[in-house]
């Protein structure tokens, strides 16, 4: 269970701590939400374009495949049925969408759940924006490997903050998003965070901590 207190989290490359918005890190563990809110991520993130052809819709021939009589073959029906080769799939797959309607609160505590694991085992860090006024993967890793990252390790940003996008998109097994597009799958998906500190106003308000919801939540409402 996390702590009651208000959270203080590691600042990146840093020996200070910062203040993390209230009530973002301290949500008890609700294993059940989670499950549903990130596998409603997950199915939103589903393209359901797969499509074959059924046999009304394959380019196939209607005329009769050969005479009814005196070819001592056996009589045969349409060359488009599934049985035949190059005929149309039988109950095949066709464009659907695989959205799963997760509630709003729901949703948001799943979210605050998740970001309190991490607080809870120390793998989640803030990133200062300004320490990194050019890009440099260098700088980026090596915080990293000071802090003592556990991989796969998930970095939140700002969509403005350009030089934290190039700084850290190329360390292998390090993932960049925006916070806007952050969902509870990615959150239980890595073994660290690291969030800038205006992304962590951003998360706030997608776990309904904030005036306003920012970004759009995924797999609907």
């Amino acid at each position: 269970m996390a702590s009651a207190k208000a959270t203080k989290i590691p600042v990146l490359g840093k020996t200070t701590k910062a203040s993390a918005p209230d009530g973002l890190f301290t949500e008890e563990f609700h294993q059940s939400l989670v499950h549903e809110a990130a596998r409603a991520d997950a199915n939103s993130r589903r393209r359901g374009t797969a499509s074959s052809l059924t046999r009304s819709e394959v380019s196939m021939t209607t005329a009769k495949a050969w005479r009814q009589k005196g070819t001592g073959r056996s009589r045969v029906g349409a060359l488009s049925a599934p049985s035949r080769y190059g005929g149309g799939a039988a109950f095949g797959p066709k464009p659907r969408h695989y959205t799963v309607k997760v509630n709003r609160k729901a949703r948001r505590k799943a979210l605050r759940s998740a970001l309190s694991v991490h607080a809870d085992r120390g793998s989640v860090a803030v990133v200062k924006a300004a320490d990194f006024k050019t890009p440099s993967t260098k700088e980026a890793a090596a915080a990293l490997q000071k802090w003592g990252a556990k991989l796969p390790t998930l970095v939140v940003i700002l969509g403005e903050e350009t030089e934290l996008l190039k700084s850290f998109r190329n360390i292998p097994r390090v993932e960049v998003l925006e916070a806007g597009a952050v969902g509870v799958v990615d959150v239980i998906g890595t073994a660290s965070i690291v969030v800038s500190e205006g992304a962590l106003e951003v998360l706030a308000g997608k776990a309904g901590l904030g005036s306003a919801d920012a970004g759009t939540e995924e797999g609907g409402e």
